[in-house]
């Protein structure tokens, strides 16, 4: 961030007074997008007190994480779009209002249906939030060297957040409740929105300000009822009709979607956005690397509470080396970009996730902290941190400056959706190892070790997958100096 210290962020327009401080900028935007990703993580520690205090049964358990993650990918392109046609200003300080009032609502519920309630809010307001950041970020900074160290730091900020969520959900849970987990965004999201709502300038593209809201309930309830029918297919199987009519069902929701984008003036996703190379390849890659990562704060969380015992924050600090590594990770790639083809490095940050991964499903009911832990989670998260700055820089280069909010919800909707879907089949092959175990007499705790193992490996599967299609990102015309 140093590099940015002194610079001032250019003006969009509808910007009436003079562009502030680069700085400024980097920090309003980093806050609010370290609240969201801090949020997708944070109740993992948590869910076995918030299980115990509100009687959520495993499902319940899962719609705690899930209802936040669904909303969020449903509703991300909703929200960058809105960011283009309404302010980037106005709607960053609506998506954070949004989030405060369910954060605060979350932490004060009774019940479960209120939890969940109240984490489906928040993910609304996250949808709204999040692709405005991004979106701030490349109106404010010339495409270049400058951008590029802006979205490494904007990557690392996020991916901080989503690493820190166990220890900042470990701290809150042990000294404090499991609702301050949620309480704790309140103060804070009152923080952000009073310094955004000072040194942000307002800027919009022009023409009609029409969204596309049928759109956006389309694909936000298609991708719902495919996430509620493949956890209900643990449960009932997949030719029951309570998997496989929210299955086919969420199927059909999304196909009605296409049909509705090709035919609307203006579309919430125009589909001639997926000819574009760059765009169409990042977005595979980051749907690969949500459903593979979003998962390990998951499963660790659950490991290390009920198969090693440890305190929720003995867990949290656990997740420490985590939160670094994606840090240094995330720091690392926009100086390497400067020398290296952008794909190589992305493809290298893949594959070591991938590797880490793998490496984490030997997981063993005596596993200790090194071995089944932090040395597979260091190569996972700094491999993470390495691929997705070279992955947005891709994605958003090259884009009209009137699409930027659009793709900017389209890179968070990929990888988010690709998150909580990961999540559901991961979760769901999880439960069913360790079910299949249990019938063949295994013990409770190695059983349910067997199916973190198994969501583990199958995610360094997915993500080795998803690293093979960055070699379908075009070649930069030419490197930053």
């Amino acid at each position: 961030m140093s590099e940015l210290v002194g610079q001032r962020a250019r003006t969009g327009r509808g910007g009436g007074r003079s562009a502030p401080p680069a700085w400024a900028v980097l920090l309003a935007v980093c806050a609010g997008q370290f609240l969201v990703v801090l949020d997708v993580s944070v109740v993992n520690v948590a869910l076995p007190s918030v299980r115990a205090d509100l009687g959520l049964g495993e499902t319940g358990q899962q719609w705690v994480v899930n209802a936040y993650a669904l909303t969020f990918a449903g509703f991300l392109l909703l929200g960058g779009r809105a960011a283009d046609l309404f302010g980037r200003k106005a709607v960053f300080l609506t998506g954070l209002g949004l989030f405060t009032a369910a954060s605060l609502a979350g932490g004060l519920a009774q019940d479960p249906w209120m939890l969940i309630t109240a984490r489906a809010v928040q993910g609304l307001g996250s949808a709204v939030l999040a692709p405005t950041t991004l979106t701030i970020l490349t109106t404010s900074f010339p495409e270049g060297p400058l951008r590029t160290r802006a979205i490494g730091t904007w990557t690392a900020v996020g991916a901080g957040g989503g690493a820190a969520g166990g220890l900042v959900g470990g701290l809150l849970t042990d000294y404090a409740s499991w609702r301050w987990v949620l309480l704790v965004n309140v103060p804070i999201g009152v923080l952000v929105l009073g310094g955004a709502a000072y040194f942000l300038t307002e800027s919009r593209v022009g023409g009609a300000r029409r969204l596309d809201v049928p759109g956006a309930l389309l694909v936000t309830g298609g991708v719902s009822a495919l996430a509620y029918g493949i956890a209900e297919s643990e449960s009932h199987g997949w030719s029951s009709g309570y998997s496989a009519l929210p299955l086919a069902g969420g199927a059909l929701l999304l196909a009605v979607f296409t049909v509705v984008e090709a035919r609307t003036r203006q579309p919430l996703m125009p589909l001639r956005l997926f000819r574009i190379r760059s765009v169409s390849a990042a977005n595979s890659v980051l749907l690969a690397t949500g459903a593979a990562t979003f998962t390990t704060w998951y499963f660790l969380s659950l490991y290390m509470q009920n198969v090693l015992h440890y305190s929720p924050v003995r867990a949290g600090l656990g997740f420490l080396p985590h939160t670094l590594a994606i840090i240094a990770g995330s720091k690392l790639a926009p100086r390497l970009m400067g020398r290296v083809d952008a794909r190589l490095i992305g493809a290298a940050g893949g594959l070591a996730g991938a590797a880490g991964l793998i490496w984490q499903s030997h997981l063993s009911v005596h596993g200790g902290y090194l071995g089944s832990i932090a040395g597979p989670g260091v190569v996972t998260m700094f491999g993470a941190g390495l691929l997705m700055t070279p992955i947005a820089a891709a994605a958003t280069s090259g884009v009209a400056m009137g699409e930027q909010g659009l793709v900017s919800g389209l890179l968070n909707t990929s990888r988010q959706l690709g998150g909580a879907l990961g999540l559901t089949v991961l979760a769901t092959a999880a439960v069913s190892r360790a079910a299949e175990r249990s019938h063949q007499g295994a013990a409770p705790l190695t059983a349910l070790t067997a199916g973190y193992a198994r969501g583990f490996l199958l995610g360094g599967v997915i993500l080795a997958v998803g690293t093979c299609l960055i070699a379908l990102l075009p070649r930069p015309a030419a490197r930053p100096a």
